[in-house]
């Protein structure tokens, strides 16, 4: 017992020195915690008595309402402004050479000269290969012989037959002989003629040894070399042809779209932009040219072909690019950014700001959105005030604090907020890194039409 007495002594001095220890080292501890610890600790002057300072549901850390000291939340604000708003309809396209021409040689021989370069810009009508023409001069002026000589028997079938008109009408020779010379004279005059078919036909014969290009073009890498005896029409093609200006792209948009293409298109023809794998450099801007005139049952899409100046040769055949079809012009519409759009189980709304600098919550009605901003239908005025940031912990009535432009806001329970659009900034919310920003943005599915960015 007495052994028992001497621990449980032991374990109370041990006990009462840690927690002097503790008492003595709480302040230094205490600066040393992190910002985000120390909003749940206690004052210093108040730490003794176990009870905080000030309680979670009055200040420090709110949750859904007011900063951090109690105070107002911060946020950033835009301003709802009425615009003309252009709807656009989005697709990945192929571009296509508007003319391909694979040259292929119409008479066989051996080539003597290509004369071209690889890659070189072309005219129509430049040469591009010469075949061996020697054969084929010498069936011209073969086929040019044989008319001499039909055409000299065509003569002496004329004197005779004169002679024998001569004589039939004083019955020295019978009309049989005078009918049977008319028909040879026929007889050569029809040989003539063929042998005029026959001389056109080696004429171009020949001219096809000189091979010429049929389109203005880029010619590509050739598959035959000089030297080499090709035949006529062969299955491989000298070279191939591609015309780059203009160019053509084609793209797919769903089914539904042709709603909204087909009756526009028969006003003008439609904008078509040539844009980028990342949709922010413009590579190019043409006109819509062709609707295809079938569905694709398929994929439920329907094909559109574009045509483009290229004038810089920004688009090269067989590239990938996205294609933004100008539909229509939404005039006079109210639009806000995007980032100030919320939804909710009773569908989407905003923060207004109040003259009394509180957020108040309303519905509103989106037609349109895009990836900066969107046309509100009902719900919003021109020259309204939104909130931008701050949701996390924002509700309706909540007391705020609009932050200047570029100040970071408050964070909320997810992190760090972004800065979000002011009037000052154009409507357009900004990050710190001055990117627009990206929070919040729900930009429509399915390929329909949104408004610009």
């Amino acid at each position: 017992m007495p052994r028992f007495s001497r621990s449980l002594a032991t374990l109370a001095v041990l006990l009462a020195a840690g927690i002097g220890a503790a008492y003595v080292t709480r302040d230094r501890w205490r600066a040393s915690a992190p910002p985000w610890l120390q909003a749940y600790l206690p004052p210093a002057e108040s730490a003794g008595q176990g009870t905080p300072a000030v309680s979670r549901a009055g200040g420090g850390r709110r949750g859904r309402r007011g900063s951090f000291d109690g105070g107002p939340l911060p946020v950033l604000i835009a301003e709802a402004k009425t615009a003309d708003v252009p709807v656009y309809l989005y697709g990945v396209g192929t571009v296509k050479a508007y003319n391909t021409v694979t040259i292929t040689p119409q008479v066989s021989g051996q080539i003597v000269d290509m004369p071209f370069r690889e890659g070189q810009d072309v005219k129509k009508g430049d040469v591009i290969a010469r075949i061996d023409d020697s054969t084929y001069k010498a069936a011209l002026d073969q086929a040019i012989a044989k008319r001499a000589q039909d055409q000299a028997l065509l003569d002496n079938a004329r004197r005779d037959l004169e002679r024998y008109v001569g004589l039939a009408a004083s019955n020295s020779v019978t009309r049989q002989t005078a009918d049977t010379q008319r028909a040879t004279v026929a007889q050569y005059e029809a040989q003539l003629k063929s042998d005029d078919a026959a001389i056109a036909s080696a004429r171009a014969t020949l001219a096809y040894t000189t091979i010429t290009a049929p389109i203005d073009g880029r010619a590509g890498i050739r598959n035959v070399d000089v030297g080499n005896v090709v035949q006529a029409s062969g299955s491989t093609g000298l070279v191939t042809l591609t015309q780059l200006k203009p160019i053509a792209v084609l793209f797919s948009v769903p089914q539904q779209a042709l709603a909204e293409i087909a009756p526009a298109s028969g006003k003008e023809p439609l904008q078509v932009e040539a844009l980028r794998g990342d949709n922010k450099v413009l590579i190019d801007t043409g006109k819509l040219e062709v609707i295809n005139n079938e569905v694709d049952a398929s994929t439920g899409t329907i094909q559109l072909k574009a045509i483009f100046p290229n004038d810089t040769l920004g688009l090269w055949p067989g590239a990938f690019v996205n294609a933004k079809l100008k539909v229509r012009t939404l005039a006079g519409v109210v639009v806000a950014p995007t980032a100030a759009i919320q939804r909710g189980p009773n569908g989407t709304f905003v923060y207004v700001l109040g003259d009394d600098s509180t957020a108040k919550m309303r519905p509103v009605t989106v037609s349109q959105q895009g990836d900066e901003q969107v046309v509100v239908d009902n719900g919003l005025k021109n020259g309204e005030k939104i909130i931008t940031t701050g949701f996390a912990r924002l509700s309706d009535g909540a007391k705020v604090e609009v932050s200047k432009p570029g100040a970071v806001p408050a964070e909320d329970d997810e992190g760090l907020g972004t800065p979000a659009a002011t009037p000052e900034t154009g409507g357009k919310a900004e990050g710190g890194d001055g990117q627009p920003q990206r929070k919040g943005h729900r930009r429509q599915q399915g390929g329909g039409a949104a408004p610009a960015p």
